[in-house]
């Protein structure tokens, strides 16, 4: 039990830490959507509209700050997300095939068939843009959701969902950097190339000093940036580059501190001791050592100054769930993510590739779908980026957030029931 718990403990610190951060998305969230209603609108699109720049000798960089916020922080948050995608891939639920079957499965159908309905309702018209809004999953928002049902949630179930949300934000990587970019220049886009290499080799060759990966990401941001590609791609690629093998294993470590503590010379032991933290330090790699650095920034700093900056917009008195960038965004994420999940996984598990996680059944998975399909944060992102007109982008924001609201609360009601109700042996049949 004790070994259990050990290994499951980092995946527990995780859940608490997106958990709260998913709440304090949602006040951010909040506020955004009450400025931007109120008199003091004008405040609030003077705030992101403010122009910031920075420069050294010749060269500078001036952006207004809502695209500081949605190119330069969430290139941190795409950073995280390649560092998880890396850690599952390596040795996570999605290193072994038959582990990995359902989320994948899951993520799979939760990314085609909201696509498929969005597409079909927007069809011919100025809307099609956004066809990749309702794909996404916010797993922060999920998880906090997830989190107010405690220790009634088996832990099988938010492994599942964490797993299928981080193979979904792969998926929105990839829909970003392939479909989401207007025109390349060839120079900047070589450069980018040739510092991604030069960041591999770095970590191929042995070399663990963030400081040095952080100096080559800012560069490889920038070129990235200037290519055409969506800066934030800059993060993934970096991720990708960062090793996750430790210079130190924990059984060396062990070793040595039981010889430190075997020592009966007390001025021996005082200078050993000086050595331990940097034995311990050595014992975790570079991506482990980053990805815990960067996850209070994520959840507590730069989710929640997204939201503020791109939640917020006015209702229209014309404003109508008829519109079909609305009705696509909504119908594709409250109705197409848990259908999408739901058909994909029981077809993986009735063909014998993957099982269900252990004590969760059918309704749980049903209510695992509705959660995913809280879009918001990648929602509002890819919706930003398909949509510069505010007209069409104010309809997206109207079906993403009342689309998450929905599947959030349908989603805890099904949870609510659904695990009271779940066998513990209902996941194996």
């Amino acid at each position: 039990m004790a070994k259990a718990r050990r290994y499951l403990s980092p995946f527990q610190t995780f859940f608490q830490s997106e958990s709260s951060g998913g709440i304090l998305l949602i006040v951010a969230a909040v506020v955004a959507f009450a400025w931007a209603s109120s008199p003091l609108a004008p405040s609030y699109e003077a705030l992101k509209s403010a122009r910031f720049g920075v420069g050294l000798g010749g060269w500078g960089l001036e952006k207004p700050l809502l695209l500081w916020v949605n190119d330069g922080l969430m290139a941190l948050f795409f950073l995280l997300v390649g560092l998880e995608i890396k850690r599952e891939l390596l040795a996570g639920e999605l290193k072994e095939p038959r582990a990995a079957a359902l989320p994948i499965a899951a993520a799979l159908g939760g990314i085609v068939v909201p696509a498929a309905i969005y597409v079909a309702l927007n069809w011919g018209g100025d809307g099609m843009p956004g066809w990749a809004v309702p794909m996404a999953t916010d797993i922060a928002f999920a998880l906090g959701i997830m989190a107010l049902l405690g220790k009634r949630v088996p832990l099988g179930l938010k492994v599942a969902l964490t797993a299928l949300a981080i193979v979904d934000d792969l998926g929105a990587v990839l829909v970003i950097a392939l479909f989401y970019t207007a025109k390349l220049e060839a120079t900047y886009l070589a450069a980018a190339v040739a510092l991604w290499i030069l960041a591999l080799l770095y970590g191929r060759l042995g070399g663990r000093r963030l400081s040095v990966f952080g100096l080559l990401g800012v560069i490889l941001w920038y070129c990235t940036l200037k290519s055409g590609i969506h800066a934030t791609v800059a993060g993934v690629l970096l991720a990708f580059a960062i090793p996750m093998r430790r210079e130190l294993e924990p059984s060396e470590v062990k070793r040595r501190m039981a010889e430190l503590f075997r020592s009966e010379d007390f001025e021996k032991q005082e200078v050993e001791m000086e050595h331990v933290e940097t034995l311990v330090r050595r014992s975790q790699s570079p991506l482990h050592e980053l990805e815990h650095s960067l996850h209070p920034w994520s959840a507590f700093f730069i989710m929640p100054i997204f939201a503020l900056f791109n939640a917020g917009f006015q209702l229209s008195p014309d404003a109508s769930f008829a519109a079909p960038v609305t009705l696509g965004a909504f119908v594709g994420l409250v109705l197409g993510k848990p259908l999408g999940i739901l058909l994909f996984s029981w077809l993986a598990v009735k063909s014998g590739q993957a099982t269900l996680p252990t004590g969760v059944g059918w309704t749980a998975m049903v209510g695992m779908g509705l959660l995913a399909g809280i879009g918001f944060t990648m929602s509002l992102f890819i919706a930003a980026l398909g949509f510069p007109e505010a007209e069409l982008l104010d309809q997206a924001k109207l079906g993403v957030l009342s689309a998450s609201v929905t599947a959030a609360v349908v989603g805890l009601v099904v949870l609510l029931l659904g695990v009271r109700g779940s066998s513990p042996n209902e996941g194996t049949k």
